[in-house]
């Protein structure tokens, strides 16, 4: 097998097909049809028009590749390979050590591996985004293609193009048939995102068997009614159509394109090509022995790699990824120069840091009996913030009005397919897509927000969970918080939405008790910059507490705190509450105090930051002897009994809330003073 007898073409994607195939039998699961059918596809693009640097896989004006169908990792896993993709340590340096050796690929699957089932950011470099729940690349991929142009807008000088960078995402038929991908494709199309490139592999095949069984659309004429430049390729084996195809893409200047490549699932195998049994399965030694035949490849011989591949990938993408990384770095060295605030900008976006006295942003609010709705309090300190930190950007899914979330500051600006400046987002009523595309932006180094009513959480909960899977410090602000939303009724009345978010892993919750208390949540959701921050905010007035008669609202950073303690001795009964019915536990106590019962306060907005504290600040918190212990919240109880112990109560919601006047629905499902004092004293007797 030399190039005397197989072109380097075929012997690179014959090397793609073979090494997916036997990563696919070594671990014993996996898909390898999509690989063996896009090796192609994907070679053309990386070795003609990806513009990447294997050596340099940080580089910031870097085209971005999705594998949005993330079951095809085997995919990436050779690419990233056979290009030589240098790995990066977790502060960023580059070291020569491969980022996917060919150990890694014989270890498909297995524990402690960089060649996950799906592809994993910051577990595999090279990897952009972490795929595999259909849809989400092709989400993610609107935020880079986002991040790039907005960057370009503000950055971009005469004489100092610094970004430009094309986002390329690799689809199927089950990434086109999820929800989110069609909102995002929505979304882009009407954006005129002319530097994103979805290449949708038409192969007619899902798990269950043939598309027809669900999906007989016209998935061009779909696209091209959502405002994208279609371009078809009728073999994916068709290396000049592919070139001329990628080609098209470059030259259309306002309009997303959407490349759909006609492919055979398994090409190549004999008995399994073109049925859904090469799609989820390894397709057995026997049938990786007659595939390898078929392509004129050892058939004894697993993970093959000719050195006339790699060093072909080395004389396309390599020789010219280095060029162009080269040539931005000396560009961005006489900007730093010319232009020496913008790039220290840039430099803190690249490190995922804030600018020096940002904290200064943070806006302090008077006590004040009639107060604030926490949605108002935190718009203002979004604000404050804002003003401080010019790559805070993001909008609302059409409800920036009742979310409080628009950037109201001179110049800021809306960003738009005629201002890609602007720093106010319209994500329109497309939830999940405005949290997909807050996880490529934030991947870009930006730090988005993106706000909803907290109901429609549900809607967006896996871009969500995936941003808390990857470590990104994404905001979502949720607003309209429980039933206190009132005459809306119990389709908007979140109840079981706080336990909800809570059970993500590393997602931090923090539902504020005033306006103080917000303007704080936000400072530590900023502060954040591994972990995602939800925001859960209320639509009602809540009184603005008087900080010299109560602990300062910092105590947010600790997730609780004594927020009113009891007087004439320790505390006999705990009050905890979040949000509005942390006034509800002052009030009680009040009461109590009346009665001669000694009660403490304690504010607890985020359980998570409350669970990052010490042992021993937690005990002084919620002292382990006193065990009467009330919790209020307008929400399900699930999440509180740990705090509760054996012997507390909690008073909250059951069921679901109804359409009233929001003081009629506290008053009915028992959210009053009295029924705290009642609760208190019954624990207590």
């Amino acid at each position: 097998m030399t190039t005397s007898t197989k072109d380097v073409d075929q012997l690179a994607i014959n090397a793609i097909r073979t090494l997916s195939m036997d990563g696919v039998e070594a671990a014993g699961c996996g898909h390898p049809g999509t690989p063996m059918a896009l090796a192609p596809v994907t070679y053309q693009l990386w070795t003609s028009t990806l513009r990447y640097d294997p050596a340099a896989p940080l580089w910031p004006n870097r085209d971005r590749y999705v594998l949005s169908c993330g079951h095809a990792s085997m995919l990436i896993y050779s690419m990233l390979h056979l290009a030589g993709v240098r790995k990066a340590t977790a502060d960023g340096l580059i070291i020569q050590e491969l980022s996917v050796s060919l150990d890694d690929l014989r270890n498909f699957r297995q524990w402690g591996s960089p060649t996950p089932g799906h592809p994993e950011y910051g577990h595999t470099t090279g990897v952009e985004t972490t795929t595999g729940p259909l849809g989400q690349g092709c989400g993610n991929s609107v935020g880079m293609a986002i991040s790039s142009k907005w960057l370009a807008a503000r950055y971009n000088k005469p004489g100092f193009e610094l970004f430009d960078f094309n986002v390329y995402v690799q689809c199927s038929d089950g990434d086109l048939m999820e929800g989110v991908a069609c909102e995002a494709a929505s979304l882009a199309g009407h954006l005129k995102l002319s530097n994103l490139c979805w290449v949708y592999d038409d192969n007619s095949i899902t798990i269950e068997g043939s598309t027809d069984l669900a999906f007989s659309e016209d998935v061009a004429k779909r696209f091209e009614g959502l405002g994208w430049n279609v371009v078809q390729v009728n073999d994916a084996n068709d290396l000049e159509a592919l070139d001329a195809a990628y080609e098209a893409f470059l030259q259309t200047e306002h309009a997303p394109t959407l490349i759909i490549v006609k492919s055979i699932i398994g090409f190549g195998s004999p008995n399994k090509a073109g049925t859904a049994a090469a799609h989820g399965a390894a397709i057995g030694a026997d049938e990786v022995r007659l595939t390898k035949a078929a392509y004129g490849w050892p058939e004894d011989e697993s993970f093959v790699v000719p050195e006339e591949v790699l060093q072909y990938f080395q004389d396309t993408l390599g020789s010219r990824g280095r060029e162009a990384s080269e040539v931005w770095q000396a560009l961005f060295e006489g900007y730093q120069a010319e232009h020496p605030d913008l790039a220290r900008e840039l430099e803190l976006i690249q490190t995922g840091r804030l600018p020096a006295g940002w904290e200064a942003g943070l806006t302090e609010f008077p006590a004040d009996e009639k107060g604030l709705a926490t949605r108002s309090s935190a718009g203002k300190a979004l604000n404050g913030f804002a003003k401080q930190i010019p790559w805070l950007l993001g909008g609302s899914a059409d409800l920036a009005p009742s979310t409080n979330t628009l950037l109201t500051f001179d110049e800021v600006g809306h960003f738009g397919a005629d201002n890609y400046e602007g720093r106010n987002m319209h994500f329109g009523i497309r939830e999940h897509a405005m949290a997909a595309a807050l996880n490529g932006m934030a991947l870009c180094g930006l730090r988005p927000y993106g706000a909803t009513f907290f109901v429609f959480s549900d809607y967006l909960r896996p871009s969500m969970r995936l941003s808390s899977l990857m470590g990104l410090p994404s905001v979502f602000v949720f607003t309209h918080d429980s039933i206190g939303v009132g005459e809306d009724g119990p389709t908007h009345q979140p109840v079981e939405q706080l336990a909800a978010a809570r059970a993500i892993p590393g997602l931090v919750v923090i539902r504020p008790a005033d306006a103080n208390e917000a303007a704080q949540a936000w400072r530590v959701a900023l502060a954040e910059t591994s972990r995602p921050t939800a925001l859960v905010l209320t639509r009602q007035n809540l009184p603005t507490l008087d900080r010299s008669k109560y602990a300062p609202a910092d105590g947010v950073v600790r997730g609780g705190y004594i927020l009113s303690d009891a007087s004439g001795g320790k505390p006999q009964v705990l009050l905890l509450a979040s949000g509005s019915e942390v006034a509800l536990a002052l009030t009680a106590q009040q009461q109590l105090a009346g009665e001669g019962i000694r009660a403490r306060v304690v504010s607890l907005p985020s359980f998570e930051l409350f669970e990052d504290q010490s042992a021993e600040y937690q005990e002084e918190v919620l002292p382990a002897a006193i065990q009467a212990r009330v919790a209020i919240e307008a929400g399900v109880q699930q999440g509180w009994d740990c705090y509760l112990g054996q012997h507390g109560a909690f008073i909250g919601m059951e069921g679901f809330g109804v359409s009233a006047p929001f003081q009629k629905i506290y008053e009915e499902f028992g959210f009053t003073a009295e029924r705290v004092v009642a609760t208190a004293r019954q624990l207590l007797s």
